[in-house]
């Protein structure tokens, strides 16, 4: 088993930078919603929340992976020391930090909520499974249970005494979740019988918490096919008698756990309700058939922090990667690599690996950077809610607009950047030695679970460019558009500009070419396009982004200091962005060309033809 030693590293001026210089979070501070916080308080926790998963679940990241779970007596037992970090974790208050005071959260503003994840989620991202399902969990319950369901649930959810889980996935409905088969029949006191069997259930058991809580969506005997006809169901594993304390078991069975490529440490599971037609739940809300829309506003919010969970293992990659590359010797100097006698130099020292850092450096800090817009999106939505209905609007479209782009470029970057991480440290990278084999290994998950980044990329180009008429899409690309007129006479940045204006008038002519594909009855383009084009539409946010940053940076190094760690820094973020504009952004007009010049060979070639086997 491996030894518990905590390997995660974050950089924590980076998100200093977001909250107080780019995003400007204090101007959120001090008033409605976010009254109980202030610039000092927002300070220390990105201090004490470091210290926390750096003391408390990344020790056990490594461990975890190789202990893995098991069952005994039907129960899933996770390995040494979650039991532990479970309770401290509750304790802390640092998972429920942005939920409403009522029920035992802080109400601090996304921003912070955001940084919380990526940190719990960097340090131990099997372990958060745990922690950030039962929140989810206890989010819908809040958002659409009765006031009934809402107090004899989410107080118990939040502080850790019960968990919870999302049970969608079935034998034969992945992503299709209206085939679903599992059935519920009412019974006359108002409950349901729940029958069916689900499958790849995240944290789907645990002997971290005294009870599982499962959300489960089931077909009422009559209703409709399709999503239409599907009902959210409340499902305790142990029943639960009215004055709340546990009865007897709910006939939820867990038979076996999925033996997996990655995020060992968290159950993935087969659940099954009611083998003894015994299983008991309740309806969320006390409404029949809306469990698709509930689920869904479960799933929006596991989108984002699937992304951040891409986005963390992403950014510990390559800080691994950056460390490693500061110590390991290895060859003479570019300009001496013909001298035999020359000294050894840190690998940092080759061009080939700066430049692979470089561009780590700049995907991790840009993903970041799009992950908090998107969060200081939210934050602006609640300071407004009910003020002011235009710009109500404007922040929740961003929300929308930018939600696959998290999810899906923040977890492809998670997967490239890790496998560059260990292409980086070489054959040391290849053995458990390093934490960045197990980052590659875990990246992988992100980019299929809570729905595939082809999925993402369906639901933008199909949905979410044409919401509200387009007005979304065209409030994101007037945004870059006017941050590109405000800066392009900027003398160190003209070039950079230069690649982003090109790129934004390459998205802006693909999405009439979505539009226009649409019109003319051409559907089977979309699909094989559609990545493509959301991997383009991110970078193009990525990269307006990154320059915003460097934009920032070039006014404050004239007035910091070169011996000062703010002069690195802020140096640091002009050659990302120069870097990412450089190699990406320029890119981009070549390859929306290509984009437009669909190639249907591969709805062309016949079935047969792929292979004779």
């Amino acid at each position: 088993m491996s030894q518990a030693i905590n390997r995660y590293r974050a950089d924590l001026r980076d998100f200093r930078f977001l909250f107080f210089e780019q995003f400007d979070l204090p101007a959120l501070l001090g008033k409605e919603p976010f009254a109980e916080w202030g610039t000092e308080e927002c300070d220390m926790v990105l201090d004490e929340v470091y210290r926390f998963v750096c003391d408390v679940t990344g020790p056990l990241n490594s461990s975890g992976d190789a202990q893995g779970c098991r069952i005994e007596d039907g129960r899933v037992i996770t390995p040494d020391g979650f039991k532990e970090a479970w309770d401290k974790t509750w304790e802390s208050g640092w998972r429920t930090i942005a939920a409403p005071s009522r029920w035992g959260g802080q109400e601090a503003p996304s921003m912070l909520g955001s940084f919380v994840e990526e940190m719990f989620c960097g340090a131990n991202t099997a372990f958060t499974m745990y922690t950030g399902l039962t929140q989810s969990a206890a989010e819908l319950i809040l958002e659409f249970g009765t006031e009934e369901q809402k107090k004899l649930y989410v107080p118990k959810m939040m502080s850790g005494e019960w968990s919870g889980t999302m049970c969608l996935t079935e034998p034969h409905a992945g992503s299709d979740v209206g085939s679903a088969s599992s059935g519920a029949t009412r019974n006359d006191d108002g409950t349901y019988n729940v029958e069916g069997t689900k499958i790849f259930i995240s944290a789907g058991d645990n002997d971290l918490a005294e009870n599982v809580i499962h959300l489960v969506l089931a077909r009422i005997e009559g209703a409709e096919a399709g999503t239409k006809g599907l009902s959210l169901f409340i499902v305790p594993r142990i029943r639960i008698n009215e004055d709340g304390s546990l009865g007897e078991l709910n006939d939820v069975a867990v038979p076996s756990i999925e033996h997996k490529m990655g995020i060992n440490a968290s159950a993935t599971c087969v659940v099954n309700f009611g083998d003894d037609s015994k299983c008991l739940g309740e309806v969320v809300g006390g409404i029949e058939h809306q469990g698709i829309r509930q689920m869904f506003h479960m799933m929006n919010a596991a989108r984002i922090g699937v992304g951040i969970q891409g986005l963390s293992v992403a950014a510990a990659s390559y800080l691994s990667a950056l460390e490693y590359a500061r110590e390991r010797k290895q060859g003479a100097s570019a300009k001496q690599f013909k001298d035999a006698n020359a000294p050894r130099v840190p690998i940092l020292q080759h061009p080939n690996i700066r430049q692979d850092l470089l561009d780590m450096k700049a995907r991790v800090e840009g993903v970041r950077a799009l992950v908090m817009k998107l969060s200081n999106h939210a934050d602006r939505l609640n300071a407004t809610r009910g003020k002011d209905d235009e710009s109500e609007a404007y922040h929740k479209g961003q929300i929308d607009l930018l939600t696959p782009l998290v999810k899906a470029y923040g977890t492809d970057t998670a997967f490239e950047v890790s496998s560059r991480a260990i292409q980086v440290h070489g054959g040391h990278g290849y053995l458990r030695d390093h934490p960045v084999e197990q980052y590659c290994r875990d990246a992988k998950i992100f980019q299929i679970y809570e729905g595939t980044n082809f999925i993402q990329s369906m639901d933008l180009v199909s949905r979410k460019l044409g919401q509200a008429g387009g007005a979304n899409t065209q409030a994101f690309l007037t945004d870059i558009q006017n941050f590109i007129m405000d800066n392009k006479d900027t003398p160190e940045l003209q070039e950079s500009i230069k690649h982003l204006q090109g790129a934004h008038e390459a998205v802006a002519a693909s999405v009439m070419q979505f539009i226009s594909w649409f019109k003319g009855g051409k559907i089977e383009h979309i699909p094989l396009a559609a990545e493509n084009f959301l991997r383009i539409m991110s970078e193009l946010a990525v990269g307006w982004l990154l320059l915003e940053q460097a934009s920032i940076a070039l006014k404050k190094l004239p007035e910091t200091s070169e011996s000062h760690p703010d002069h690195a820094f802020y140096t640091g973020k002009k050659f990302a962005a120069q870097f990412f504009a450089n190699d990406t952004l320029a890119t981009l007009p070549a390859r929306v060309h290509r984009l437009s010049a669909i190639d249907t060979l591969p709805v062309e070639i016949p079935d047969e033809a792929f292979a004779s086997i």
